[in-house]
């Protein structure tokens, strides 16, 4: 598996870019020092995640670890401007309005060979590191672009692609390959170049993987690729939330959710548990990155990936066709270690 995580769980950083609310400096930090006592390795960011303040924060929070003892991911696609303009009025697509208590920086997309390298430069001094283990393209999809997404996937495919494949060839960069919220593009980027994996948000998880497990997992298993999964818990609505996609969940997902830790609630089971090991079961998964913005959410996550599961629930819940019949689970009662 060419992409590999240092641990099974990762920590996804967009929290701390002051996704849904304003959080505290202070807090976001804290989150960050717990992400380290509790063994994660992986941290995770992006220019786009409160233009730059995720960055910033992460940068401030490992700057007294020892670089070699960690591992560390962001993405292009993206250019923060020392511009303002108004975080609410942001064209994010399907994002919209997620980052509103980020910084006022303007953001635009630039997936071209200069823009990509231009990207990584600023990220490595938000970061205060000297280097990346691994870039990934983000977003360059029909969520985010419309009807122009694949007119920008192909600036993506001669331009970033192109140069993160370079700076891997060079040993810059230990690997590189799509962040997105869709297959498709994942699909195209396997026919187009040599990716050595993907950071794939929302769609392996307990209510969408069905095109997935179908089409990409297999791919990318074939082809010793790694997939890191983002968004486990779908924006929030497995954990207790009411976001789906970014968005207010709809009433017949909330009412797939309560279906569902009914389930889970019989078997004494906490639903995020069964969330977690489900987009971790798969063997094409290197490991997953639930965002976190409170210390408590680390070791809870943690425990999370390691409690037991009856073999009963996970043939429940397909008996229920609430997930696909031939879906991966972890097999009898084992738990999924986080640390493996």
């Amino acid at each position: 598996m060419r992409i590999t995580l240092p641990s099974r769980l990762g920590f996804g950083t967009a929290p701390l870019g002051n996704m849904y609310r304003d959080i505290p400096s202070e807090e976001a930090l804290a989150t960050v020092d717990a992400a380290w006592e509790n063994g994660i390795r992986y941290f995770d960011a992006a220019p786009l995640y409160g233009a730059g303040l995720a960055e910033l924060r992460l940068g401030e929070a490992l700057a007294r670890r020892p670089r070699d003892a960690y591992s560390l991911g962001t993405k292009v696609g993206r250019l923060i401007l020392d511009e303002h303009e108004d975080a609410s009025q942001r064209d994010l697509g399907e994002k919209g309005g997620l980052f509103r208590h980020g910084l006022p920086n303007k953001i635009v997309y630039d997936y071209t060979e200069d823009g990509t390298l231009r990207s990584i430069e600023a990220s490595l001094k938000r970061l205060r590191t000297d280097r990346l283990d691994t870039v990934w393209i983000h977003d360059p999809a029909v969520d985010f672009h419309g009807d122009r997404w694949r007119e920008v996937f192909d600036v993506a495919m001669s331009g970033a692609a192109k140069a993160l494949t370079r700076l891997r060839d060079e040993k810059v960069i230990k690997g590189w390959g799509l962040g997105v919220n869709r297959i498709e593009p994942c699909e195209l980027t396997l026919d187009r170049a040599d990716p050595d994996g993907f950071l794939l948000a929302g769609r392996y998880t307990l209510l969408d993987h069905a095109d997935a497990l179908a089409r990409l997992m297999p791919a990318c298993e074939a082809r010793g690729l790694g997939i890191i999964v983002g968004g486990p818990y779908n924006s929030g609505v497995l954990a207790g939330g009411q976001h789906f996609e970014y968005q207010p969940a709809p009433p017949e997902m909330l009412e797939r959710v309560a279906r569902m830790r009914q389930i889970c609630d019989r078997s004494g089971v906490d639903i995020k548990a069964v969330a977690l090991q489900f987009s971790l079961a798969h063997p094409a998964v290197a490991g997953a990155i639930p965002g976190a913005s409170r210390p408590d959410r680390i070791s809870e996550n943690l425990q999370l990936a390691a409690a037991p599961i009856p073999a009963a629930l996970w043939d429940t819940l397909k008996a229920e066709g609430l997930i696909a019949g031939n879906a991966l689970t972890p097999s009898g009662a084992e738990a999924t270690s986080a640390s493996a």
